[in-house]
């Protein structure tokens, strides 16, 4: 054990002196001041997200209340005076329409005139009034007396002459007892119901600052369109002769626009431009027209009508074209039925809101646009209400072959799915299989004119594959490309030549076309042209044709991802505003599930059909080795459980065709099959593996 030894003397050996340095506590931090711990508290109290909603939940009800009382003081006025009819007279000349002037003029002085004599039939009617109250009084009681008195002769008792009168009197103190206890309550409420009923006219008419509104609202908030700002649109896009025109013009440039008409979710207008100025200057500041008239670009439509130096504006209301457009009326109607030859299938919608339909009568369609935006679903609405016309035959080539047109299993007498250039072959020969039917037919009616043939449609989805193809058959000949050596192109070109006669006809669905892809000559054979959104003009060109494309449609102008299903199509099928060269629709989507309803109904009206289908199955795999890899280390697995697991593996190999009984019948083929554990059946881990073994061992069995 240690001892500290204290010295008594000084050490004077400097070796030995030890320095000891001391070091003073850190001092403790300062306290924050109470003030300004309040003013950090109430500034994230003033600044945080729930106070400014609730700030401006105040503010806008508030606001609601007071320009309620605004707009009602505002009616009014209007209904009392004639500055409602000096308002729109005001405006008709502003726009340079003289004649509506002089009509709203006119008017007003029929309302001073009407006011003038209601006025001067006030200074007799408190005479009148009187004169009134008087006789109806006097008529009253002498019915009442009279009724008295056959009262009193069928009772017998002269006192029930008065009985009537009496009675009379005593319901109106009744009625005066009834005012008298509602009337103090009623004058205690009445005033809230009041501010109740501004803030309700406020409400509705959304008077409130626009920071103060709720945030749905003032996302799709936009400018009325008036005359005004067409013409101040029209004169702000940088085009210098029509600025000095609108300048020169004695109404303000009023004078160059139609009438404002309401058409669907927007309005409409024609606009005359002035000489010097092109119709294509104006198509081609779109944006910058569209933001100048405080919308997005999408929302704007300008298209070349037949008369000269005018463009054709549809505007839309903020937001209106993000709202979806509703079921389509083959989900919602199932009693809908299809007529090949004189109906027309339900499509969608056109800007103006109206129902776009579309004629299919023996006529080639051609559907392209970008990967992912509809162009499948859009085709498939079409041959879905087809379906429902029995006398129609489908030839269905998907060349996507994930199950797009797997309900149509049963409808189609072909169905050819998948990616691969076996299935491209067999598509090519499909379509060469139509070009014979399509001769065979025209032998026919060669021999007899009078013969009528059931439609037979045959629909090439991810057409592009096709053409892209380049495989090269035993003749020498390659399926792919736009040669006349191409097999695939040249039948098509012979279904679009004769086809349309003997009512045999080519549907396509392409995406991202180019010469390569979609050639000239094809898709210049289709009668209807449809176009969802596109990378650039070209392309568009390509889809639509030039006419469409100079006459102002613009798939090129569609946002991708937003403005999925929209189409412009070019038809002579579809009902098109005069001197347009194409419209735009919002089409139906339909999904799996509904459409494969859809098919059913159509199946049902059919004798029964045997599809003669081909699927992309991919490689062969080993069922029962999938199995037990996909049970991994788990000792036992729900059945639902395996055949999610193989769907995630392969779901080409493992679809819809795969089952709870498929998965028993596998385990079943090898000794084993699922148990039940606490009343739900699963696959054991155990007897998957023995049914390997057992395999293995039957194979080298029957190999030795």
């Amino acid at each position: 054990m240690s001892e500290n030894v204290v010295h008594l003397h000084k050490n004077t050996d400097p070796a030995a002196v030890t320095t000891l340095t001391v070091v003073p506590d850190a001092s403790p931090a300062r306290p924050v001041p109470l003030w300004v711990r309040s003013g950090r508290a109430v500034k994230t109290a003033v600044t945080h997200e729930k106070t400014r909603v609730a700030a401006r939940a105040a503010a806008r009800h508030t606001s609601y209340t007071f320009n309620g009382g605004r707009i009602v003081a505002r009616r009014a006025w209007d209904g009392r005076t004639g500055s409602r009819y000096e308002r729109y007279m005001r405006t008709a000349e502003a726009a340079g329409n003289m004649e509506l002037a002089a009509e709203w003029e006119e008017r007003l002085q029929r309302f001073r005139d009407a006011r003038h004599r209601r006025r001067m039939d006030l200074l007799h009617s408190p005479v009148e009034a009187a004169k009134g109250v008087a006789v109806g009084a006097g008529m009253s009681v002498g019915v009442l007396v009279g009724l008295g008195v056959i009262l009193a002769i069928s009772s017998g008792q002269a006192a029930d002459v008065i009985t009537p009168l009496s009675a009379t009197i005593e319901f109106i103190a009744l009625l005066i007892r009834i005012v008298q206890i509602v009337w103090g309550p009623a004058l205690t409420i009445g005033p809230f119901l009041a501010l109740l009923a501004l803030w309700a006219v406020g409400r509705k008419q959304q008077a409130a600052p626009a920071w103060a509104l709720p945030a749905t609202v003032r996302s799709s908030e936009g400018e009325p369109i008036t005359p005004s700002i067409v013409v101040k649109a029209l004169r702000d896009l940088g085009i210098a002769p029509l600025k000095a025109a609108i300048k020169e013009m004695g109404d303000a440039g009023a004078s160059m626009l139609g009438p404002i008409t309401i058409a669907g979710c927007g309005v409409e207008v024609d606009v005359t431009l002035p000489s010097g100025v092109a119709t294509d200057e104006v198509q081609k500041r779109r944006r910058k027209l569209a933001e100048n008239l405080t919308r997005h670009e999408h929302e704007v439509f300008i298209t070349i009508p037949q008369a000269a130096r005018t463009v054709r504006l549809w505007i839309a209301d903020s937001g209106a074209l993000d709202e979806p457009i509703g079921p389509s009326p083959l989900v919602t109607d199932e009693t809908m039925t299809a007529d090949y030859k004189k109906g027309r299938a339900p499509w969608g919608q056109d800007l103006r809101g109206d129902a776009a339909t579309l004629s299919l009568y023996q006529r080639h369609l051609l559907v392209t646009g970008l990967s992912n935006q509809g162009k499948t679903a859009a085709l498939r609405s079409l041959a879905l209400w087809l379906a429902l016309d029995r006398s129609v035959q489908f030839w269905i080539a998907d060349l996507k072959g994930i199950g797009d047109w797997a309900m149509f299993d049963g409808i189609a007498q072909v169905l050819i799915e998948g990616p691969s250039d076996d299935h491209v072959i067999q598509a090519t020969e499909m379509v060469e299989d139509a070009v014979e039917e399509m001769n065979r037919r025209i032998e026919e009616r060669r021999r007899d004119p009078s013969i009528v043939f059931q439609p037979l449609i045959v629909v090439v989805d991810e057409a592009q594959l096709a053409f892209m193809c380049p495989v090269v058959g035993d003749d020498k000949r390659p399926y792919g490309g736009s040669k006349a050596t191409s097999r695939y192109f040249m039948a098509v070109r012979k279904v679009h030549n004769q086809g349309r006669a003997v009512d045999v006809l080519m549907w396509q669905g392409t995406q991202d076309p180019t010469d390569q892809n979609l050639p000239k000559l094809v898709r210049e054979g289709a009668h209807t042209r449809a176009s969802l959104v596109l990378g650039t003009e070209s392309q568009a060109r390509m889809a639509l044709g030039d006419k469409a494309v100079d006459g102002g449609a613009a798939p090129h102008l569609l946002r991708q991802g937003l403005d999925k299903g929209t189409l412009v199509v070019a038809s002579d099928g579809i009902t098109i505003p005069a001197g347009q060269a194409s419209i735009t629709v919002r089409t139906h989507f339909i999904d799996d599930e509904p459409a494969a309803e859809i098919a059913a109904r159509a199946k049902a009206l059919r004798d029964g059909v045997t599809t003669l289908r081909v699927v992309d199955q991919g490689e062969e795999r080993d069922a029962l080795a999938d199995v037990a890899a996909v049970i991994g280390d788990e000792s036992r697995l729900r059945t639902n459980e395996v055949l999610k697991r193989l769907h995630a593996l392969d779901p080409k190999v493992y679809g819809d065709q795969w089952t709870n009984d498929r998965l028993k019948a596998l385990l079943e083929e090898h000794g084993e099959e699922p148990k039940k554990s606490h009343g739900v059946m699963v696959v054991h881990r155990d007897h998957v593996l023995r049914a390997l073994a057992n395999r293995d061992t039957d194979g080298s069995a029957s190999a030795s």
